[in-house]
């Protein structure tokens, strides 16, 4: 079967390539997935420079989600049937034409969701709804976040939008505004404005701002802080500058904010089933309705794993890249 695999860590564009491999076969409790599509996520990039929480062993398959067909039940596997449609994530190696997940992690799909909605379902939108979650904001509320035209900022603003919470979208380009308007997504600003955090507070008026959500580190983070209420908390979901957090100790003290990390995957691990259960009905629900948007911005074969995965890094764009074998 073809994949997209990588020998060493590096610059994903230059160490992954196109390399056939044996066909997996499913463990106990797992199933062998037909890939029907594939995003690549920017922790998957993370990943294959060898810069995330989790290090494969090498040689390693790419991708961590996809949509495809049940090809084949391992040995114990109950309540699946071959040729069912399914979407995963947090798995290894769906970059490639077939790969092999545990039966536990399946999502059914219904026939309303289409394979490019439902290649991107779980790790982004799913993390969006599970991180507002854990920020525990409740109708009326008042949120801001930075990086707001990434895909997780377009979920957590649309599932906000949803939800009845007022989410402030920061961009750091003024090009950046546009992008987010024409998915109806309000309340949005450039951070490349003169007096932009006053703009922020003008928004939120006399209410506080009771969290924040930080995907870029550095003296963003600092900024963040800054705007955020008393008993404030600011929630740090990533680092897209690669520096470390710059806080003000003042504001930390005397706000009595707090600062908390959190990760998708160790969160929604720890997540009891009926509660996973009820956040993908309410995810499925707003994205059949269209109220949840999961764009995309080009589609690639495997064999053009390098061209997908600038395309992927590139500025601008207006939705996922995948992969399609």
């Amino acid at each position: 079967m073809r994949t997209a695999k990588h020998a060493t860590f590096g610059d994903p564009a230059e160490v992954l390539a196109p390399v056939d491999a044996p066909l997996p076969d499913p463990a106990a409790g797992q199933v062998r997935i037909k890939t029907i599509l594939s995003p690549i996520h920017n922790h998957d990039l993370w990943t294959v420079r060898g810069q995330y929480g989790y290090k494969p062993e090498l040689p390693a398959i790419g991708g961590s989600e996809a949509v495809g067909t049940v090809d084949a039940l391992g040995e114990g596997v109950e309540g699946v049937t071959l040729g069912q449609r399914v979407a995963v994530a947090g798995v290894h190696g769906t970059w490639a034409e077939y790969f092999t997940a545990s039966a536990k992690g399946l999502v059914p799909l219904p026939e309303e969701i289409g394979d490019e909605a439902a290649a991107q379902l779980i790790a982004m939108p799913f993390s969006a709804l599970t991180l507002l979650e854990f920020l525990e904001v409740k109708e009326g509320d008042w949120i801001v976040q930075n990086t707001a035209n990434g895909m997780v900022g377009k979920a957590v603003a649309m599932l906000g939008k949803a939800r009845g919470i007022n989410v402030i979208n920061l961009v750091r380009r003024d090009a950046g505004i546009g992008e987010l308007e024409t998915l109806g997504i309000g309340n949005v600003v450039s951070t490349a404005a003169e007096g932009w955090k006053q703009q922020v507070r003008a928004l939120a008026g006399d209410a506080p701002i009771v969290a924040a959500i930080d995907s870029v580190g550095g003296t963003a983070s600092g900024d963040l802080l800054s705007l955020l209420g008393d008993d404030g908390l600011l929630v740090s979901f990533g680092t897209m500058t690669g520096e470390p957090m710059q806080i003000s100790s003042g504001d930390l003290i005397f706000k009595q904010a707090v600062v908390k990390g959190f990760w998708g995957a160790k969160v929604s691990a720890a997540m009891p089933a009926d509660e996973r259960q009820r956040l993908f009905g309410e995810l499925m629900r707003l994205v059949i309705t269209g109220a949840v948007q999961l764009p995309v911005e080009a589609i690639f074969p495997l064999d053009r794993i390098g061209d997908a995965v600038r395309a992927s890094l590139a500025p601008g764009k207006a939705g996922k890249v995948l992969l399609k074998p």
